[in-house]
Parts: structure tokens; C-alpha cells; sequence
């Protein structure tokens, strides 16, 4: 059984599972019913951060135009354009073993393309959600359920996996953002 999180905990994801290597982050969602004329094109993204809280280079943003960072560690499965269909919407490969020493932290943030062009943000986005499976057995280990408490934003900074004293560990931060991905790239120290 997974555990299911509020926004602001923090769990282990090694302790319970000290072989843990593989893990499959998974983001879904669905969009509610507007005439606004425009499908909604929700994206994710990877952030890989050093210490200081940014990436260490341009590389460590995994992204729809960057599918997988130059380490292996984290892979990006793809970009799907509708949302349709039940399940995770996207979904982001890790191999904990692989992450470079000089990675303290993987966000996670969901973005919705062309937002301003389109008249949308996140208020109209509902379901949302962020999990991560064990690749090797299929196993959901954690789940945040971001809840509807969004309006204007654009983008979302949804969780984070981080080093802490040899353990991963995962934070659920469901933060909002106006701006989109380049406000969110600029934040994490990416050159938009």
C-alpha cells in the first residue's frame, strides 16, 4: 500500500526499501470542461540541483526538448499532448544508483504550454496528481494528491526526491508558479 501524502511531508523512500534503484515518477491529470477553443498541453520536467539549489549546467533540465540527462540517471518518457486516458500522463525514469554526486535534489514541476496564448493556468486543471513506483516490481511507493487549491498559475513545482544522510527521500511541495517554464527554468538557475 502506498503511502499517500499532504503537501509539506517528507518521506523516506529507501528506508522501507533499502535495494531500491529504479523508480518510475509518474504525474497525471485532468483538465476540466471550458469553451476556451484550445486543448490544454500539460509538460513535465526534471530540475537536477546541486547544492545551492540551481543545476549545476543547462543539461540538468530533462524536458521535452531534452529527454535524457547526460548521466543516464534520469530519462524522460515523452511528451504527451492531450492528457488523455487514465493513468499517469508522464512519466520520468530514475536510476538512483546513477545520479551524479553533485545532485542533492530532482524537482518536479508540471508546466501547461503556451498558458498566456491559450487563456489557461492550473485552475482549471483538476486530479492532479504525482506518484513513484518501483520500476522493478511495479510497486506505487508514494502518492501526493495535489488537491484543487490552484487558480492563476501556470506552472507547479509538484515534489522533489533528495539526498539526506545516504537516504532518498521525497518532499511534496504542490508550489505554484505564474510565468511558466521559463519562470520556472530562470528559478532553477537554467538559461532560458
Amino acid at each position: 500500500m502506498a503511502v499517500s501524502l499532504q503537501k509539506g511531508q517528507k518521506v523516506s523512500l529507501t528506508k522501507d526499501n533499502p535495494n531500491l534503484s529504479k523508480i518510475i515518477v509518474g504525474l497525471g491529470w485532468d483538465t476540466n470542461k471550458y469553451d476556451g477553443g484550445a486543448d490544454f498541453d500539460l509538460d513535465t520536467a526534471a530540475f537536477l540541483l546541486g547544492a545551492s539549489g540551481k543545476v549545476t549546467c543547462d543539461e540538468d533540465f530533462v524536458f521535452y526538448n531534452n529527454l535524457k540527462h547526460t548521466s543516464g540517471s534520469v530519462v524522460h518518457m515523452g511528451d504527451n499532448l492531450t492528457g488523455a486516458g487514465e493513468g499517469d500522463d508522464e512519466q520520468i525514469k530514475i536510476d538512483l544508483t546513477l545520479v551524479p554526486a553533485n545532485i542533492d535534489k530532482i524537482d518536479f514541476t508540471v508546466t501547461i504550454h503556451e498558458a498566456d496564448a491559450r487563456k489557461q493556468n492550473f485552475g482549471q486543471v483538476s486530479n492532479a496528481y504525482i506518484h513513484i513506483v518501483d520500476e522493478t516490481n511495479n510497486k506505487e511507493l508514494i502518492r501526493y494528491d495535489l488537491g484543487e487549491d490552484f487558480s492563476i498559475e501556470t506552472a507547479v513545482v509538484v515534489g522533489e526526491i533528495y539526498r539526506n544522510n545516504g537516504e532518498w527521500k521525497f518532499n511534496a511541495i504542490g508550489s505554484g508558479f505564474s510565468g511558466g517554464l521559463a519562470a520556472l527554468g530562470r528559478n532553477f538557475g537554467v538559461n532560458i
